[in-house]
């Protein structure tokens, strides 16, 4: 099981509607990107809350966020050293400025919060369910196909775990070769993608071969949804919340 699969569960957010939580990620990502730091901060305090209630370890998430959280660092220290203001200190000629470090360090942390907030969602919200959401919200649009946007939807969000499964093999076969030893970076980025590129495709063409054997086509029952009746107390506690966090 990856970080990003589903997890059974009895919380609130497994009960909801699956349209209502797709609705109610929209607010909150809407509500974080138009917060400050400390409203980001208590939102990032509340989904740390509730991960930790569903069984994640926080050193697990950030072991497999690593190469997430260096591109959040990379993205602090570049505003910190283009953005104009006040010197924290200067290395070389290279300035670091504090409101560089304030306007990185909220932009880290909405992404932050935003990942976070997907990895709730993915993770109480089975990937048949977001397909038939998807498929819901489509289908009012016009010139959409709906139902071949739907099984796309389906399909990534079954391949990443897969995808990140394959990684960590071909990852682990490598470094029992010793491939990690070699100096130059670019054969060592070679010889990991390669192996898992062979590997997706492969996985991707027995999948087609599957999906034909058994006529798989996509005019199929419409599914259906079950409300648990909680949805409205839970978009009311969500627009409250979301005010609050922009008034902050």
């Amino acid at each position: 099981m990856t970080l990003f699969s589903f997890r059974p569960g009895s919380t609130l957010v497994h009960e909801l509607d699956v349209r209502a939580k797709c609705v109610l990620v929209c607010l909150l990502s809407l509500a974080i990107l138009n917060t400050g730091l400390s409203g980001n901060l208590i939102c990032l305090f509340f989904l740390l809350v509730f991960i930790k209630k569903m069984g994640f370890k926080l050193i697990r998430i950030l072991k497999q966020l690593s190469f997430f959280l260096i591109f959040l660092v990379l993205i602090l220290l570049s505003r910190g050293l283009t953005f104009p203001g006040d010197p924290m200190f200067t290395f070389w000629g290279v300035t670091l400025t504090r409101q560089g470090m304030a306007l990185g360090s909220l932009i880290a942390l909405r992404f932050l919060s935003i990942m976070f907030l997907g990895l709730v969602f993915t993770a109480t919200t089975r990937p048949m369910e977001i397909k038939a959401a998807a498929q819901w919200f489509l289908k009012p649009v016009p010139l959409i196909p709906e139902k071949k946007v739907a099984i796309m939807i389906s399909l990534a969000l079954r391949f990443l775990p897969l995808i990140l499964n394959q990684a960590a093999e071909v990852s682990h076969a490598v470094n029992a070769r010793c491939g990690n030893l070699r100096k130059n970076p670019v054969q060592r980025m070679i010889h990991l993608t390669w192996p898992l590129l062979k590997k997706n495709f492969k996985s991707a063409e027995d999948l087609t071969l599957a999906m034909e054997a058994r006529c798989y086509c996509e005019n199929r029952t419409d599914p259906e949804f079950h409300r648990s009746g909680k949805e409205g107390t839970a978009m009311l506690f969500a627009l409250v919340f979301c005010a609050v966090l922009v008034f902050i």
